[in-house]
């Protein structure tokens, strides 16, 4: 660790920290500390945040809004950078947004509500950022990403600025090009229609109040534990496996959506990984059918 930060300690950034609790920048409130935890402030300093740990050899993680992710209580080694509110620049012509990686998907879709435009709706209650949701391909309520992006723009590992077609992105089910050839989201540019205000503002309040009744808020999740098994839904097999309200200390299956696990409080890594292993041996032995990880697990034990 001492040899990343004297390496690191040379350059400049906009905020860079040492030792930072990687729980205080994820939506599951775990996570152990990052050696170097690096904030840019513009695309440019993102670029080259990452140029210098190529260069540099030293190991490093890119980070959005922290959600779908579960972080071991060990932490990561080597840097991560953020991609957060600094990079979250909104444009509009006609009926495309640009949006820069590090946007919220929330105010993309209000960015695109208060320009009349349609089709983003699905995506107003998705916790995540724009460069988070192209990597997976989010999608929720019949919607998918794949369905209304048209370019991506991203840093390779060659440190080239390449553009993408829909159609090149490859995406799939919770997949992407993205994550298949490791690149980094630096904009996207949506492709949507032009729409009543109010039939969009409708529409997105009728989705928001669904999930505010179905889904736990109100507490710590990295969303959908698991991914969608084909011709099933996880929560659904996970309740009538006799799961719903499961505890392992403070790691808890949700009472109010069996997809989701939640910390009640003060759950490791550890204790929620504890209960995912329970969730999908139960599941496995009761409906014969694997439930496969849909939040990314990063970091190292203790």
């Amino acid at each position: 660790m001492i040899d990343y930060i004297n390496l690191f300690s040379k350059y400049s950034f906009f905020d860079i920290r040492y030792n930072e609790l990687l729980k205080n920048h994820t939506s599951f409130k775990i996570g152990g500390p990052a050696d170097i935890f690096i904030i840019p402030n513009s695309l440019d300093e993102l670029i080259y945040a990452i140029k210098i740990a190529r260069v540099e050899k030293i190991p490093y993680f890119i980070m959005g809004n922290g959600t779908n992710l579960l972080v071991k209580d060990g932490g990561i080694r080597g840097v991560v950078i953020k991609i957060n509110g600094n990079i979250d620049k909104l444009t509009v012509e006609g009926e495309k947004i640009k949006a820069q990686a590090g946007a919220l998907l929330a105010n993309t879709s209000k960015f695109a509500l208060e320009n009349n435009l349609t089709g983003m709706e699905f995506a107003s209650g998705i916790p995540g950022t724009v460069g988070g949701a192209v990597m997976m391909n989010a999608g929720a309520y019949n919607g998918e990403i794949k369905d209304i992006v048209s370019k991506v723009t991203v840093l390779t590992k060659d440190n080239e600025i390449v553009t993408y077609t829909n159609e090149e992105m490859n995406f799939g089910y919770r997949k992407s090009r993205v994550i298949e050839e490791e690149l980094v989201v630096l904009e996207v540019e949506f492709s949507l229609k032009k729409g009543k205000y109010e039939d969009i503002f409708n529409r997105m309040q009728d989705l928001n109040e669904k999930r505010a009744l179905k889904q736990p808020l109100e507490l710590p999740s990295a969303g959908s534990t698991f991914k969608r098994p084909e011709g099933h839904f996880a929560g659904q097999l996970i309740d009538t496996a006799g799961l719903r309200g499961l505890r392992y200390k403070d790691a808890q299956v949700s009472q109010k959506h069996c997809g989701f696990i939640v910390n009640l409080g003060d759950a490791t890594y550890k204790d929620i990984s504890t209960l995912i292993k329970i969730v999908q041996k139960t599941v496995k032995d009761v409906h014969g059918v694997d439930l496969e990880l849909e939040i990314k697990v990063v970091g190292e034990d203790l």
